[in-house]
């Protein structure tokens, strides 16, 4: 916890296992079991989008559609949800005040680090079928070659038909791979700068190497792979025009360490945050004082753009959607206050302090493992570039609910103030007039093919975010 002891005006932050109740150690293994599942079957933004409509509808949540088709009015209680794109969602659980005194939001994104495929992208060289690619958001290029890859995603038919296709998770179904030049060959490689080591067009995946037996075919390993995807999904080459196709790595996720207290997973930041928001949204018992709503967005990784990205109006609008079936009169005026009032969690993960890459880190200012969820109050890049700076009063609420509620926590920055930085949806938020912070689970080697995070800050983040949902205000 952050407060010192009444005795003692210094401040020492510790180990959050030497503060652990044996209560809390049992839910913090449930709520990790749990969010392992859910990493393993959300692997790309439109798989986290449906299964946590999955799990909201178990838990009583309903499409917010529903209620506007028939101007149905919404009450302390009602329990709702509204999707974008089959990419982004906001869930809401209504609260007893109006929502013109504000929302507490927590706010996430579920878009990862990834190789997408591109528009017109197999071709056959060398005796071999591959499919051209486009990396997505910040990779380290190196780290995606001679790993087992697996392919996820859509192709969208002329006539609207949705073919998904996921090749590569089942250890009965074959992997996909991007080569690396030996190093008896690399001579040349090997002088380059990491980030040019592999460049971004070598990054083509092998996809097959047999040929069809027909003497009239010209390419036929590339014949043979369009024939084994139309004779199983029903596409043909031309449909890869209007496909959304992801490579990602095709290891599950899973326990780490020999103590069990880490988890090992793709796409981590920043679906460990959406998790431990959305869980906590779903363990709300009854109705909050203050409307709770989770966002979990998109295109958070290549700057929030887009119809599904959080500088879009889906969440202004879908506000505005509320305000219309929970006040008497729709009014914009409403709305501008609603949202002013509101709290945010901008729930995005941080980088741990690693003792092997010391030297990028101001250790008393960085986010340690097992230290429970970080709250960063400013981010963006050496002189605070792209932040939304939280203010010290808003700070100070944060650590009030944590504290009351038992929550573990810390502060931590991105780095040393030269080296870097990084930002989340928080400035996007932080325009309406809201109090915004950043508060999420630490990770070690953010942005790689497999991240790591600690049982015990995922934990403490779920519970966090569920105290944030529930309390008052002073």
């Amino acid at each position: 916890m952050k407060t010192a002891k009444k005795t003692d005006i210094t401040y020492t932050n510790k180990n959050g296992y030497e503060r652990l109740s044996s209560a809390d150690a049992k839910l913090m293994d449930a709520v990790n079991r749990f969010y392992i599942d859910f990493l393993g079957a959300a692997k790309t933004e439109r798989e986290a989008h449906d299964e946590s409509v999955k799990l909201l509808e178990a838990a009583g949540f309903k499409n917010l559609e529903l209620f506007e088709k028939k101007n149905l009015k919404l009450r302390a209680g009602d329990k709702i949800y509204k999707s974008c794109g089959g990419k982004t969602l906001m869930a809401v659980l209504i609260g007893k005040k109006p929502l013109e005194a504000g929302m507490h939001i927590v706010g996430a994104h579920t878009d990862a680090p990834r190789i997408d495929i591109k528009q017109n992208p197999l071709y056959e060289n060398g005796d071999m079928a591959l499919l051209d690619t486009h990396y997505y958001g910040g990779i380290k290029k190196y780290q995606w070659v001679t790993i087992p890859l697996a392919l996820h995603g859509v192709f969208i038919k002329p006539d609207g038909r949705t073919i998904k296709i996921t090749i590569g998770e089942d250890p009965s179904e074959p992997a996909l791979c991007i080569t690396d030049l030996l190093p008896h060959l690399a001579a040349d490689q090997i002088k380059k700068p990491l980030s040019e080591g592999i460049e971004g067009e070598n990054l083509d995946v092998i996809v097959g190497s047999m040929p069809v037996k027909d003497k009239k075919r010209k390419e036929k390993i590339k014949y043979n792979v369009l024939k084994i995807l139309h004779d199983k999904y029903g596409v043909t080459e031309e449909d890869f025009l209007s496909a959304e196709l992801e490579l990602v790595p095709a290891d599950r996720p899973r326990e780490a360490g020999l103590d069990r207290s880490l988890v090992l997973g793709y796409g981590q930041d920043d679906r460990v945050c959406a998790y431990a928001a959305l869980k906590a949204l779903l363990d709300i018992k009854g109705a909050p004082e203050h409307t709770s709503c989770v966002l979990l967005c998109d295109k958070e990784e290549i700057g929030s753009v887009g119809a599904t990205g959080m500088a879009s109006n889906f969440f202004e609008n879908t506000s505005a959607e509320l305000v219309n079936l929970t006040s008497e009169r729709y009014s914009g005026l409403i709305l501008k206050r609603a949202l002013n009032n509101s709290w945010m969690l901008s729930a995005d993960v941080n980088a741990l302090f690693d003792p092997l890459y010391a030297s990028v880190s101001e250790k008393k200012n960085s986010a340690i493992l097992n230290h429970g969820v970080c709250l960063t109050k400013y981010c963006g890049a050496r002189g605070k570039s792209g932040s939304s700076d939280a203010s010290a009063e808003f700070v100070a609420e944060i650590r009030r609910i944590f504290d009351k509620a038992g929550v573990i926590w810390q502060t931590g920055e991105l780095g040393k103030v030269d080296q870097g930085g990084g930002g989340t949806i928080a400035w996007l938020m932080a325009r309406y007039g809201m109090h915004v912070v950043d508060c999420g689970v630490g990770l070690l080697s953010m942005h790689a093919p497999m991240e790591l995070a600690g049982k015990l800050d995922i934990y403490m983040a779920y519970k966090g975010y569920l105290a944030f949902f529930r309390d008052g205000r002073k």
